[in-house]
């Protein structure tokens, strides 16, 4: 089956059952485990749906995560308004502090989850802190090291609304949520942490494909606070880095512009 830039993705039936199964290298089977437990995490919400993690495991030299089959049907009208009113649900969910009980990953990149209970310390350690680290070991220094270290610094100014510890898909892209054949909402590939509300709704403006129902429904459950503009920025950032990082000098510009003009909100 088609899938992402990371996993092979197979279906497995015997003609009256099919599973999902995921594929990779054994050496990324934590990859594996901890999705299975964002999953399971989701799930018990009861909210918004995802698939069942079944088993995982290593087979000779492959890692594998095998998953209930849903038939999915992608779109526009997935994200439309019952899923804004299930993802508000969804962030009703909340914990003790920032963070999760384990390390994930977002896409191919560890994402490191410490448990914290400043937001501002966690955004700058273990979101933007670490995909700037990883951005100058790849050769991306200069400019971009010298703006972000200021961003950095200026982070209590652009967060300054006391956010509660909400759950988090964590990569909540159009790709990542469609329907199932009742017309539900099905939400698959977490990567789950505890953190900012308005992290997850930011990703959900970077590429597109969520409707103005969505968004009308998620407000109308659950308002958000002045400035959400400014901070979807700066959410949306640690995405655009991870993608510099992941696929090289295409997202640089990007990444330099959107430093910018928060460096420019400081100001």
């Amino acid at each position: 089956m088609g899938g992402g830039c990371v996993n092979a993705a197979v279906r497995l039936s015997d003609g009256e059952r099919s599973y999902f199964v995921k594929l990779n290298q054994a050496r990324r089977l934590d990859m594996f485990i901890a999705e299975s437990g964002g999953l399971q995490e989701i799930r018990a919400t009861k909210t918004l749906r995802a698939p069942r993690p079944l088993c995982y495991g290593t087979a000779g030299d492959q890692a594998y995560l095998v998953m209930e089959y849903i038939e999915l049907n992608p779109g526009r009208g997935a994200a439309g308004g019952q899923a804004g009113r299930r993802l508000a649900a969804m962030h009703r969910n909340l914990a003790g502090g920032f963070g999760w009980r384990r390390d994930n990953t977002i896409g191919a990149t560890v994402q490191p989850n410490r448990r914290c209970n400043d937001w501002v310390r966690f955004w700058r350690e273990q979101r933007l802190g670490f995909q700037l680290e990883l951005a100058a070991r790849n050769g991306h220094g200069g400019r971009l090291q010298r703006r972000g270290e200021k961003l950095l610094a200026g982070l209590p100014a652009l967060i300054s609304h006391a956010p509660v510890p909400s759950l988090l898909h964590g990569d909540l892209w159009c790709g990542n949520m469609a329907r199932d054949p009742e017309g539900r909402p099905v939400v698959y590939d977490p990567a789950v942490y505890y953190g900012d509300r308005e992290a997850d709704l930011a990703m959900t403006e970077l590429f597109g494909g969520f409707s103005s129902d969505f968004y009308a429904a998620y407000r109308e459950a659950w308002p958000l606070d002045a400035g959400y503009g400014v901070r979807k920025i700066l959410y949306n950032l640690y995405h655009i880095l991870n993608h510099l990082n992941l696929f090289g000098d295409g997202y640089l510009g990007q990444a330099e512009g959107m430093i910018d003009r928060l460096l420019a909100e400081l100001h």
